[in-house]
C-alpha cells in the first residue's frame, strides 16, 4: 500500500477541497423543500464516481429519495466489500445556535482537534466519514493496489428511517452480493485510543393510553372515587423495574446472552473516568442494573426507559380536574438475540394484565429495530483490527454502542452479510446538534486506514 499512502499525502488539500463542495449542498432529507439538493448531491457522487473510475455508476430511484450505486469488480475470485454510507444530513435547526452557516463549511482550530476540524452540516455524520471511503478507493485505484472488488451503496434517506433502502436490497440482492458490509457512520473513543464498535441494541419502542372516566373530572367531587388514569399510568410504570432496577416484564430476559468474562475484560480496557462522567452530566451518582457496569448498563444490557408522559391540565395555573386519560411513550433497548416484535408482544400482554379494571389500557407499537454483534473472532473483525493496529500503532478496543442502528440487523438477514463499523468520528463532534464538526485528523486518518482494511481482509479471506 506504498503507492496508495503515498497519493493519500499527495492529495489532502484536494480531498478537503472536494468534502468542502460536498458539505455545501443541503441535502436534509426531512424537509421536502430540500428534494432538489438531496437530487444534486446524489449525482455529485455519481460523477465523483465516474471521475474516480468506478462502472456501472447508476442513480437508483426510490419511492422517496434516490441510492446511488458503483462497483470496481477487478477479479471474481477476490473478496468483495460493499460499502454502505449515507449522503443525506439532519436540518441544521435551530440555526441561530450555529457559529457559522451550516452549510458554509470553515475549517478552525480547536481544543481537541489542534490540527483543525471541519464545521458544517453532515460534516461527520454521514458525509464525511462516506466520503472517506469514496477517496480511499480513488487512492488503491491510482495506485493500482486495490486487493478486493468494492460496491458501493449510498442512501439519501438515513435520516428518515430509511424507509426504502430493504425494497432496494430486496430488488438487487445479486448485485449486491459480497463478503462484508463496511461503514462508518460510527465513532472511535479518541484519537489516541482506536476503537471498533462490534455491537448496537435494538429497539421496542410503543405508546401506551390509559382511560379512566369518560371525561375529564372535578377532583374535588369525584377524587377518591374514581381511579386517576395519571396515577394508575405512574404506578404501572414504577412497576416495571423492582428495586435492583431489573425489567420485571415476564419472559423479558430469556434471550438475552451474557458476554463472557474474555469480552466483559475487553471492553473494561476502554478508557473511561466514573466522576468526570456524572461531573459531565451535573449528577452525583450514576444508576442502575446491579451487578454491571456504568459501560456495561449502557452497551450490553437490556433497558426500559420512560421517553415522555403526558395528561390531564399542564397550562398555567391551577385546573382541579381527574383526566379521563394518560399516556406515555416508552422505548426497550434490546441486545443480541432479542427480538423487537417479541419484546413487544411481551411489553403489551403485560402492560395490560397490570391494569385495574378501574382503567382500559391500550398499547401502540410504534417502530423497532434488531439488535446485532460482530464476534471479535471474525475475518472481518480481525482485518479491521490489524488496520486500526497498523495506522494507530495501538491494538483497537472492541465497543459495543447502546444505540441502535436497524439497518445493520437488515443487512445480515437480507444480504446475510456482517457489517463492520469503523468510524472515525468522536462523541464531541455535534452530530445533529448545531456546529456538527470533523476534525482533519479523522478525516485523513480514515482515508489512510480504509486501504489497510482491504489489504488485511484479502490476505485473511486468501486463508479461509
Amino acid at each position: 500500500m506504498e503507492q496508495t499512502q503515498s497519493y493519500i499525502q499527495s492529495k489532502k488539500e484536494e480531498f478537503l477541497n472536494q468534502l468542502i463542495d460536498l458539505l455545501k449542498i443541503p441535502s436534509v432529507s426531512a424537509d421536502p423543500a430540500y428534494a432538489n439538493d438531496v437530487k444534486k448531491t446524489a449525482q455529485f457522487l455519481k460523477n465523483e464516481f465516474n471521475r474516480i473510475g468506478l462502472d456501472n455508476v447508476e442513480i437508483f430511484s426510490t419511492a422517496g429519495h434516490p441510492i446511488v450505486y458503483a462497483e470496481k469488480i477487478i477479479d471474481n475470485n477476490l473478496p468483495t466489500v460493499l460499502v454502505y454510507g449515507h449522503y443525506d444530513v439532519q436540518p441544521a435547526d435551530p440555526i441561530d445556535l450555529w457559529d457559522s452557516p451550516p452549510f458554509e463549511p470553515v475549517v478552525k482550530k480547536t481544543e481537541i482537534h489542534p490540527q483543525g476540524a471541519i464545521f458544517a452540516r453532515g460534516a461527520c455524520d454521514d458525509k464525511g466519514q462516506m466520503f472517506m471511503h469514496v477517496k480511499a478507493v480513488e487512492a488503491m485505484l491510482q495506485a493500482n493496489e486495490l486487493p478486493c472488488n468494492v460496491k458501493f451503496m449510498i442512501e439519501g434517506e438515513e435520516e428518515v428511517g430509511s424507509e426504502n433502502l430493504e425494497t432496494f436490497i430486496k430488488a438487487n440482492i445479486n448485485k449486491l452480493k459480497a463478503d462484508v458490509i463496511l461503514v462508518s457512520d460510527t465513532g472511535m473513543i479518541a484519537n489516541d485510543v482506536p476503537s471498533i464498535t462490534t455491537g448496537l441494541r435494538g429497539l421496542s419502542y410503543v405508546e401506551v393510553e390509559v382511560t379512566g372516566p369518560n371525561r375529564d373530572l372535578h377532583s374535588g367531587l369525584y377524587g377518591g372515587a374514581v381511579a386517576n388514569p395519571i396515577n394508575i399510568l405512574t404506578k404501572m410504570i414504577a412497576s416495571l423495574h423492582n428495586e435492583h432496577n431489573h425489567i420485571t416484564i415476564p419472559n423479558f430476559y430469556d434471550k438475552v446472552v451474557e458476554l463472557s468474562d474474555e469480552e466483559r475484560a475487553e471492553m473494561a480496557k476502554a478508557p473511561f473516568n466514573e466522576n468526570d462522567y456524572c461531573k459531565a452530566l451535573n449528577i452525583d451518582e450514576t444508576y442502575g442494573e446491579d451487578g454491571y457496569s456504568t459501560i456495561e448498563r449502557a452497551t450490553i444490557r437490556p433497558t426500559l426507559d420512560v421517553n415522555g408522559i403526558w395528561g390531564g391540565y399542564t397550562g398555567e395555573g391551577a385546573k382541579t380536574v381527574i383526566a379521563s386519560k394518560a399516556y406515555a411513550k416508552i422505548s426497550m433497548r434490546l441486545v443480541p438475540n432479542q427480538n423487537s416484535d417479541e419484546i413487544t408482544k411481551l411489553f403489551k400482554t403485560h402492560f395490560e394484565a397490570i391494569a385495574p379494571k378501574s382503567v382500559k389500557v391500550k398499547v401502540t407499537p410504534h417502530h423497532g429495530g434488531e439488535p446485532s454483534v460482530t464476534e471479535i473472532t471474525s475475518t472481518e473483525y480481525k482485518a479491521a483490527s490489524l488496520a486500526l493496529e497498523e495506522s494507530f500503532g495501538k491494538k483497537p478496543i472492541p465497543v459495543r454502542s447502546g444505540g441502535s442502528i436497524p439497518i445493520v440487523a437488515m443487512f445480515e438477514s437480507v444480504l446475510g452479510l456482517k457489517t463492520i463499523l469503523m468510524g472515525f468520528g468522536l462523541d464531541s463532534d455535534a452530530i445533529h446538534s448545531p456546529n456538527e464538526h470533523y476534525g482533519l485528523f479523522n478525516y485523513y486518518k480514515g482515508i489512510e486506514t480504509i486501504p489497510l482494511f482491504y489489504k488485511h481482509y484479502a490476505k485473511l479471506k486468501s486463508y479461509t
